[in-house]
Formats: structure tokens, sequence, C-alpha cells
């Protein structure tokens, strides 16, 4: 993208921490392996890609995305598959450093990528970011198409004039959640960014509220070690 002569301040490039690599040293190094293959001077965000590791695992981490942030290296840093009880750990770590260490130095949570639709709301994890100020990223918004025959969303879809996943990302946004649709599909990325010219009412956002908890990837907010 930078050869296409794309201006960086046009771009939002994120990586992440993989999950066998959640410990103090080896994200340090993650930040700067990201850096030397893009050939990138900074990273806009950066993310603990699960809450692997153990606590001292996951604090260390975080102390070396934050240690990136006033390096200039990273801009941003959030986690992602983080449960409440993840996110409480992380937050009584970033009190305690501060308090010792003064305003900031426990950085700044900024994102909490989780799988989001309205088969896996999360109710729990989205007022806990929500009253924070901790912005909710989506992926598998559209279900990984497993939902797309649901007589709900086609009513919607009838109703709307709009595809099926067109009315699940509208779904996202109305929630205050960004959804990650992923696709090389240029038709596909065209249609997922028309969501502009509608708004599902009221009515129909509780219709598709189906208080079910059915992930359809992988689900590391539920571990305790």
């Amino acid at each position: 993208m930078l050869k296409a002569g794309i201006p960086r301040n046009e771009l939002f490039f994120t990586s992440k921490v993989p999950p066998g690599a959640v410990n103090y040293k080896d994200a340090k190094a993650c930040v700067s392996d990201s850096l030397e293959k893009t050939g990138l001077e900074y990273i806009d965000l950066y993310l603990i890609h699960a809450p692997f590791g153990g606590k001292s695992g996951r604090l260390g981490a975080w102390k070396a995305l934050v240690e990136a942030v006033e390096e200039g290296k990273v801009r941003s840093i959030g986690v992602s598959n983080y449960g409440v009880h993840h996110l409480d750990e992380l937050e009584a770590y970033i009190k305690k450093t501060e308090e010792e260490y003064g305003l900031g130095k426990g950085g700044v949570l900024s994102v909490n990528q989780v799988e989001l639709h309205p088969w896996l709301a999360r109710p729990d994890i989205a007022q806990w970011c929500q009253k924070r100020g901790v912005l909710l990223e989506a992926y598998c918004p559209l279900v990984r198409a497993q939902r797309m025959d649901d007589p709900r969303l086609l009513s919607l879809s009838k109703k709307y004039g709009k595809t099926p996943g067109q009315c699940l990302l509208r779904w996202s946004l109305q929630k205050g959640f960004v959804p990650l649709p992923k696709t090389v599909t240029h038709s596909r990325i065209e249609e997922n960014a028309d969501l502009y010219d509608f708004e599902l009412d009221a009515e129909d956002m509780r219709l598709l509220d189906t208080e079910e908890y059915a992930p359809c990837a992988w689900d590391p907010t539920t571990t305790k070690d």
C-alpha cells in the first residue's frame, strides 16, 4: 500500500501479539518484528490476541505494549477476546500502576475485539467496555454466513431492501460496535460499506435480541487461568 503511494495518514494498521507470545519479552519482540516486516514507522493499533499466558503473561504483554506507545512505536493499544474477569484484572493493574508511577503510566485500554453478533451479543462485556469508553470491535459480524437464512433476518432484509449481511452490519453499528467483515471480493466490500441509508427501528433491534450464546469461532473470553 505504501508503494502504491497511499499517504500513511490514510492507512490504519492493526497488529496483534499472538496467543503463544503473551508475555513481556515476546510481546516486545512482536512489536519490533511488525515494524521491521511492514516498514512502517509506527503501528496504529496493537492488540493482545487472547487472554492466554496466565496473569503474569497477560500483564507482562500489556506492559510491553505500554512501553511501545511511550517509545512512539505504537499509537493505541488494546486486547482481544477478553472477558469481564480479564478486563477487571487489567483495569486493576492499570490503576495500581498509575497510583505508583503517575497518570498514564499504566496505559490506556482503547479496544476490546471480540466476536459479536445477534447470536452472541455479550451484554456483560459490552456494558463493561461502553461504561469505560473502550471501543468494541466486532469480528465475525456476519456469523460466517451461518445465519443468513434465519427467518428474522430474512424478514428484515425484505423490509429494508437490504441483504441479510447488511442488516447484520447495521445491527452492529447501532449497538455502538465497529464491525469487521472479512472479504476480498470487491462487490462484497462495496456492499458491506453501503449501510448508511437505512436504520433498523427499535422493534427490529429487539427482534434480533436473541439472548443466545452461540459462538461461531473460538471463545477465549471464558478462560480462567
